[in-house]
């Protein structure tokens, strides 16, 4: 199943009540398995993204509109990237002309 890892930055309004970021994220599961995407990972990171996800979804049009409705709540603007695993890398690879 395809990868895609969400870069998540708090808003004002998510900083504000960063102490209920844990609260948003089981949220965030639940809306998620409602659009087909599946949260695999979450990492509090340090430097220019507050949040690393790691997601998985057999389209990346339901990633797409997860990641829209998740932003259209206020605490986290996104970027969302498609990754390849080692073998599927590979593969991509193998295939070049």
């Amino acid at each position: 199943m395809p990868t895609f890892i969400l870069a998540l930055t708090w808003t004002h309004q998510g900083i504000r009540s960063v102490k209920d970021s844990p609260k948003r994220l089981a949220a965030g599961k639940e809306l998620a398995k409602k659009m087909g995407v599946e949260l695999k990972q979450t990492f509090l990171t340090t430097g220019e993204q507050d949040l690393l996800v790691i997601l998985e979804s057999a389209s990346g049009d339901n990633v797409a509109k997860f990641a829209l409705a998740l932003s259209s709540l206020g605490n986290v603007k996104t970027r969302t990237m498609r990754a390849w695993n080692e073998s599927e890398y590979s593969k991509l690879l193998s295939e070049l002309p």
